[in-house]
């Protein structure tokens, strides 16, 4: 069972990703901030993190280093509710898959974790 590490500090996205994935048959796990995301991606085997850019305390890009600095082949999709293309150009150059722009269609973002995973 391939499983997925969804970073977000807003409950209500955490929740929602959670429901969908769980019915496409993924494990999942919660992170409200980055310091809890580096810690289940360290004890468990994440196949792939669904990464809020705006989190309080750590950013996007900083908890995208650190996850690409001790797996460096792990997929990694960014969130992010402000559009700022450099941030997120920046986030594709440190080894993103992808982004989307809140409010993402969450098929959208379904369907790109699927092709990631079964890729």
């Amino acid at each position: 069972m391939k499983e997925i590490l969804i970073v977000d500090d807003q409950s209500g996205i955490r929740l929602l990703l959670n429901e969908v994935f769980k019915k496409e048959g993924y494990k999942t796990h919660l992170a409200a901030n980055g310091l809890d995301a580096l810690k289940i991606a360290q004890a468990e085997n994440v196949d792939c993190v669904l990464l809020d850019m705006k989190i309080p305390g750590m950013d996007g890009i900083e908890i995208l280093k650190h996850l690409k600095e001790h797996q460096s082949q792990l997929p990694v999709v960014m969130m992010t509710a402000y559009g700022e293309q450099d941030i997120m150009e920046e986030a594709i150059s440190l080894g993103a898959e992808r982004y989307f722009t809140k409010p993402f269609n969450i098929f959208e973002v379904r369907d790109a974790v699927r092709g990631i995973l079964t890729d």
